[in-house]
């Protein structure tokens, strides 16, 4: 509930005395659980990296052994993400853009989130065989944050609807390996 609230009209203006009223407890309890309204909102930017982590675990799963499939079925989701009706941007930008201050736990639990998405397409592109996968899996990074920039902007008949079809090209123009596994 406080997620919704954070998300669909901004961390700074949504008072705790609101996500209190709208859980239907008193702000005491909330501060008796989360010791600031920093402590509650780096507890919901954590639920939302756990949440995301989870679908892209979840998604490259269902793409079967291919780490390209794999790949592009997490453009796929998040392609989903930008074109719902409830889409307003990328929760973990939006979390550092309002906490700018690393040492809050909303900018440490997005960072974490971000790093973590970045890991995993290491990962993935150091299955392909290719040349230099640190670099394919930065571009795959930028391709990414792009989509959910530009979904953010102008919706997801811009920009954004080009995501996959970059990060499909990009995947062949990477260079195997000589002697390629």
């Amino acid at each position: 509930m406080a997620g919704d609230l954070f998300y669909q009209r901004g961390i700074r203006a949504t008072g705790v005395d609101l996500v209190a009223a709208e859980a239907g407890v008193a702000p005491t309890t909330l501060y008796r659980l989360f010791a600031s309204k920093d402590d509650l909102v780096g507890a919901y930017v954590e639920l939302a990296d756990l949440e995301l982590r989870d679908r892209f675990t979840a998604a490259v799963e269902e793409a079967g052994p291919d780490p390209r499939d794999q790949i592009l079925a997490v453009f796929d989701l998040m392609f989903a993400e930008v074109s719902s009706a409830t889409f307003r941007g990328c929760k973990f930008l939006m979390s550092m853009a309002e906490f700018p201050e690393p040492g809050l736990p909303a900018h440490r639990n997005a960072l974490a989130a971000k790093s973590w998405t970045r890991a995993r397409f290491r990962e993935l592109t150091g299955e392909l065989g290719v040349e230099d996968p640190d670099a394919l899996s930065d571009h795959l990074v930028l391709v990414f944050e792009g989509l959910h920039a530009s979904g953010q902007s102008f919706g997801p008949d811009g920009p954004a609807k080009r995501g996959r079809g970059l990060a499909e090209a990009l995947l062949p123009a990477a260079a195997p390996r000589s002697g390629g596994t």
